[in-house]
């Protein structure tokens, strides 16, 4: 079983994980849940071998500010959120606006 060692909200969220960056740890990845309701976004860091999870609710509507700007590397994972979930990622450094794995004639959010 997955252990989450913070739970963040969309006011905390760059102050938390920019934290995490200045103390070293790197980004791996984003992992997304469609709960119904709402999303479970995951986001892993590693430090020495040591994976620390952080969880992100956030009703669907809602708009999911981008950590590329502190951590450039979330750029392609969430360019992917975009595209499969159909989550709008606001201030990405890099947005492909929703096309970056779709085709212009592919389903929509096939996630």
């Amino acid at each position: 079983m997955m252990q989450i060692n913070e739970v963040l909200t969309l006011e905390n969220q760059l102050e938390k994980i920019g934290s995490l960056l200045l103390q070293g740890y790197r980004f791996v990845t984003m992992t997304v849940v469609d709960k119904g309701e709402e999303f479970d976004i995951y986001y892993h860091f590693d430090l020495e071998y040591q994976l620390v999870n952080c969880l992100l609710c956030l009703k669907k509507g809602t708009v999911l500010p981008s950590i590329s700007g502190i951590c450039f590397a979330a750029v392609v994972v969430e360019n992917e959120i975009q595209d499969l979930f159909g989550i709008t990622v606001s201030g990405l450094a890099i947005d492909y606006e929703k096309h970056f794995l779709l085709a212009e004639d592919a389903p929509a959010q096939p996630f």
